[in-house]
């Protein structure tokens, strides 16, 4: 008797990664062991760079806090503590936001979490 083979969900499956595959150059998205290598790399690095986009954002909003509390006379850890201090719970990216595109509504919290 013959090795029974789902061969419906088998064809399934491998319909579903070449899908994946569209745009891929070349064999990475015609043939079916290549694609497959190929999509489950590019899952992976999906995965951590979802997380890896947090800590850069991040930084980025250090990076623009740190500027403008420069500019207006104190340093990015110097502004943090005294807002925790003064229990001034303004996240870093609403503080960044507010350095970029409200320059004044920032010195005044500057000014209120230093007095």
């Amino acid at each position: 008797m013959p090795r029974s083979v789902n061969k419906a969900a088998a064809h399934r499956k491998r319909r579903k990664f070449i899908k994946l595959a569209k745009g891929y150059w070349g064999a990475r998205s015609k043939v079916w062991t290549i694609a497959k290598n190929h999509i489950e790399k590019g899952l992976g690095y999906a995965y951590r760079d979802r997380r890896a986009k947090k800590r850069h954002f991040r930084s980025l909003w250090i990076v623009r806090i740190n500027a403008a509390a420069r500019a207006n006379g104190t340093t990015y850890s110097r502004l943090i503590d005294a807002l925790h201090k003064k229990n001034i719970g303004i996240n870093r990216k609403v503080l960044a936001d507010l350095a970029m595109n409200h320059s004044n509504v920032f010195a005044a919290i500057v000014k209120q979490a230093l007095a």
